[in-house]
């Protein structure tokens, strides 16, 4: 039996995903289970356990021919049409996806909740607290802070981010950038006095998250990875609400959210974020 899973999304959809992905494993575990995602993502696939095959997807792009004719197809991606139809060109013999209409679909609903419901609507039982990765080492002393977002929304000043830096002084504070967002990074450490930048593959970034006393972060892959690996954080959510995706332990994690829902792709950092304060952030950390 083959299972193709359609979700061709980030780093922080990826893991939102993992308790579903597992679901599946526990209820076909000899399937040959397709994930069509990034081939980028592979190192965190491959920390999951519960797929064989990742087959290289962007987002909303036509699936290989290789992967037709699956004996199930799951659609992970979102409520479609267009993703349900990615789906179905490949011709799976039963498909599990929210209806063309929205049929099922929960706006308000955290982003783990809903897709192990939809499997477990379906008789494939999820565990919705099965979120984490396996440890990459001893916990160390520095603190991860990412001031990176992929939307201009989420992106909190640079000169906060370096009060916040230069307020982390007890510690060693690692910057980290990913693509395209070196100069960020740079400027914030430049503008702190202090810090280090690292531009690491994501194999790397997983380390030095896994091992982290404290990683500070905005609400993007970093925070979820945080969660996968049980770092304590401190994250900064706007224009999206934490309760859709943020982390379900807020003993281990600190959300500061201003509790206002707007334009997540709006060109300018969310109104909301900018109600947060670097003293906030550092308050939160202590």
């Amino acid at each position: 039996m083959r299972v193709l899973v359609l979700r061709a999304l980030g780093l922080g959809d990826l893991l939102t995903a993992v308790p579903a992905l597992r679901g599946l494993r526990r209820a076909h575990p000899t399937a040959h289970i397709q994930l069509a995602c990034p081939r980028a993502l592979g190192p965190i696939v491959s920390q999951v356990g519960a797929v064989d095959e990742l087959v290289d997807a962007a987002p909303l792009q036509r699936l290989p021919t290789s992967v037709d004719g699956a004996a199930l197809g799951v659609n992970l991606h979102g409520r479609g049409p267009q993703s349900t139809a990615l789906l179905e060109a490949t011709g799976p013999a039963r498909l599990l996806a929210w209806g063309r209409d929205g049929r099922g679909w929960r706006p308000d609903e955290h982003e783990v909740v809903r897709w192990c419901r939809l499997l477990t609507e379906s008789g494939i039982p999820c565990d919705t607290d099965d979120l984490l990765l396996p440890a990459r080492g001893p916990r160390g002393s520095h603190v991860v802070v990412h001031p990176g977002a992929a939307k201009p929304s989420r992106r909190w000043p640079v000169q906060r981010w370096a009060e916040v830096v230069r307020g982390l002084d007890h510690a060693e504070v690692l910057v980290t950038a990913g693509p395209g967002e070196q100069q960020r990074a740079t400027e914030v450490v430049r503008q702190a006095g202090q810090g280090r930048v690292l531009s690491p593959s994501l194999d790397g970034l997983c380390d030095l998250v896994a091992t982290a006393a404290l990683v500070v972060a905005p609400d993007t892959g970093v925070a979820h990875l945080a969660t996968a690996y049980r770092t304590p954080s401190v994250l900064l959510f706007g224009p999206t609400s934490p309760a859709v995706w943020g982390p379900p332990d807020v003993n281990r994690h600190r959300v500061l959210w201003r509790g206002q829902v707007n334009d997540d792709d709006a060109p300018e950092p969310d109104p909301g974020l900018l109600e947060l304060t670097p003293s906030d952030v550092l308050a939160a950390a202590r």
